[in-house]
């Protein structure tokens, strides 16, 4: 299931593909342009993520075509050293389900469209999987995202000081918040810049312990500030619960990094002293604050705060979807799922997504396609565990990416239980990112042996 023992660098030297193509490598052998080509990707990937917030979605879509077209440009030409891992192969799979659910589906127009788009991320995907793979380079985009999301944040708090419009109703208007501001920068969403934020939180915290020298690391903490307080007046509470599971996960897997390092006393209660005071600090912090109290207590208001009751609304007919089509669902795409959902949608809850990314992926793709999901997230997170443990011996700083992506995938899951905003191209392409920083950490068993030798050998 989590394919750690499966030998890709035998596929590699059988592939009859491989051999096919050496004609292309030789070509490259001899091009100026290409032998800088991994710099040439990480730049369009850069330009991508520091206009994200900014640009039209047409404009993303234009970035995401440069990336994907110089994917095919590099991977024609290229020898057949590592780079494929497991976390690929599943990522394919899943992209296949997806191409048999749209030929079956009943909107099939519509579910190219769809199509498209997650092939698009497909491909960016694995570009930055290949770019990532060198730490300089990681390190670099990382850095490119963190400064774009400081000013994103940095907007947002202007606007909570000078106020902002509503540009929809995001807060139920028999509530005590009815006039509270949610900023939404320059995203034009509150949830959807709560999940924009939160990879960013996750980051600059791992930034602190990665980044050199002192001046970087103040720029982090001030990054890792603002960003928490531009998340936190969001005031989306599905952007809230990501953000509390991605910080908690953090500090575990902090914990257990630095725990070579401690006492015999700290190694037994790290742990629960991390659990008993994060648990406190949320609790005074929720209590002390009424703005934080209200909002975090309508989670539990059932149908009477008007949003929980659209969305269950929304989630039981979507439900409906499932049951009527349950193996293949009805193809990817927002398009084909607001042609299929006024079939079945309850009176006066029009919507454009399943509000959950688990039910969205259901009903896209069926049960197979969810069940692939769940397959890429236990084989991604697999992945990352086994090569955390194996950088948690040498205390290696390249670490805390690695730890910070796990986070954040963690937290961007556990606000999709109840938002799509993962579908929309700011936050989707955070999404591949972070499993392109997992899938960049993978060594074969062959390249850890090889080292494991070295070190001993060095010993």
């Amino acid at each position: 299931m989590t394919l750690n023992c499966f030998a890709l660098s035998q596929w590699r030297e059988v592939s009859v593909l491989h051999r096919l193509l050496s004609f292309a490598r030789t070509w490259r052998q001899g091009s100026v342009l290409l032998q800088w080509g991994e710099a040439i990707a990480l730049g369009i990937v850069a330009i991508l993520f520091a206009l994200a917030p900014y640009v039209p979605t047409s404009l993303i879509g234009v970035l995401l075509i440069a990336c994907s077209a110089f994917w095919l440009l590099l991977t024609l030409t290229d020898n057949a050293g590592e780079g494929l891992t497991p976390i690929h192969l599943v990522v394919i799979t899943y992209w296949g389900v997806m191409v048999l659910a749209t030929a079956l589906s009943p909107v099939r127009g519509a579910a190219i469209a769809g199509l498209i788009k997650l092939t698009l991320n497909v491909l960016l995907f694995l570009l930055m999987a290949r770019v990532l793979r060198r730490p300089r380079l990681r390190t670099t985009l990382i850095t490119v995202y963190l400064l774009t999301s400081l000013i994103v944040s940095v907007f947002g708090l202007r606007q909570w000081f000078f106020g902002a419009d509503a540009l929809a109703t995001w807060v139920d208007p028999t509530s005590n918040l009815a006039g509270t501001t949610r900023v939404y920068s320059f995203l034009g969403n509150p949830n959807l810049l709560a999940g924009y934020l939160i990879p960013a939180v996750m980051l600059s915290g791992a930034a602190i312990f990665a980044w050199p020298r002192w001046t970087p690391k103040l720029l982090a903490v001030l990054a890792l500030l603002v960003n928490m307080a531009c998340l936190v007046l969001t005031f989306s509470r599905g952007g809230w619960l990501g953000f509390v599971a991605a910080g908690f996960t953090l500090l575990v897997l902090l914990v257990q990094f630095w725990s070579l390092r401690f006492n015999t006393f700290w190694q037994r209660w790290a742990i629960p002293v991390l659990l008993g005071g994060s648990a406190a600090f949320l609790f005074f912090s929720i209590a002390a604050l009424d703005p934080l109290r209200d909002r975090f207590m309508s989670i539990f208001a059932g149908r009477s705060d008007s949003s929980n009751n659209f969305r269950i609304n929304v989630w039981m007919a979507v439900i409906d979807m499932i049951k009527a089509r349950p193996i293949l669902g009805i193809g990817p795409g927002n398009d084909a799922f607001n042609q299929v959902y006024p079939l079945f949608q309850r009176p006066r809850y029009t919507a454009l997504s399943a509000y959950s990314i688990f039910l969205e992926i259901a009903v896209e793709a069926g049960l197979i396609g969810l069940a692939c999901f769940i397959w890429l997230l236990t084989v991604t997170f697999g992945q990352g565990w086994r090569r955390l443990q194996q950088l948690r011996e040498t205390q290696s700083t390249q670490a805390y990416w690695l730890m910070a992506a796990i986070a954040t995938m963690i937290g961007m899951l556990v606000h999709g239980l109840v938002d799509t905003i993962w579908f929309r191209p700011q936050v989707s392409t955070l999404w591949w990112l972070m499993l392109a920083i997992v899938a960049s950490y993978y060594q074969s068993h062959q390249q850890s042996f090889e080292r494991h030798q070295a070190a001993l050998d060095q010993a």
